[in-house]
């Protein structure tokens, strides 16, 4: 992401004064990269246009269809979002936490609280970004064990080996042909299965 002062951030607003408390509490903060977006219609499309750094919605008195377009924004873009609601309910704001807000502001709207608001966002939505990936990670290693140990019980049986033997088998076939040892395992199994 970029140096905090050059990022650019988008507001999505349809209230021209709550649209220029954020823009203020921005500019005084050093953040010149401030873009407006007035209404909400092919929002997806003009925000992939500018493609910000972060998105700050501010909805006045939204409607469940407009919290439903955000929360859309939200999933789609996969960017910090910080949104700034005067009321809300439970269910609004677990359907916002779902949806990737990082920062769910009610009745907060202030200049001063920007700055502070803006850095929590993507705070939060960096670690949970790495949260996200380390259980990518972990699910792909999953995965990649399930299909090894596959592999090692179809040479077990075909070749009369032990599982040592077998997964040293695998482990030379991936380093002599270059390959990842979850590829060579998924050569055999795939194999295995043409084979039966």
């Amino acid at each position: 992401m970029a140096s905090d002062l050059t990022l650019r951030i988008v507001i999505v607003d349809e209230s021209p004064v709550r649209a220029a408390i954020l823009e203020e509490g921005l500019r005084e903060a050093g953040f010149e990269n401030v873009l407006r977006i007035e209404g909400r219609h092919n929002l997806l499309e003009r925000i992939y246009a500018i493609d910000p750094d972060v998105i700050l919605i501010d909805l006045e008195d939204p409607s469940r269809d407009t919290i439903e377009q955000m929360f859309q924004v939200s999933r789609e873009v996969k960017r910090p979002v910080a949104m700034f609601v005067d009321q809300s309910d439970r269910s609004t704001i677990e359907a916002a936490i779902e949806a990737g807000v990082a920062s769910y502001v009610v009745d907060g709207l202030r200049k001063d609280r920007v700055k502070p608001i803006l850095e929590t966002t993507i705070s939060r939505f960096r670690a949970f970004a790495r949260l996200k990936a380390e259980l990518e990670e972990a699910k792909t290693q999953l995965e990649e064990r399930k299909l090894v140990d596959r592999a090692k019980m179809i040479l077990m049986k075909l070749k009369g080996i032990g599982e040592e033997e077998a997964y040293g088998l695998l482990r030379r076939t991936a380093m002599n042909e270059k390959k990842r040892i979850a590829d060579i395992a998924q050569s055999i199994i795939t194999a295995s299965e043409l084979l039966r």
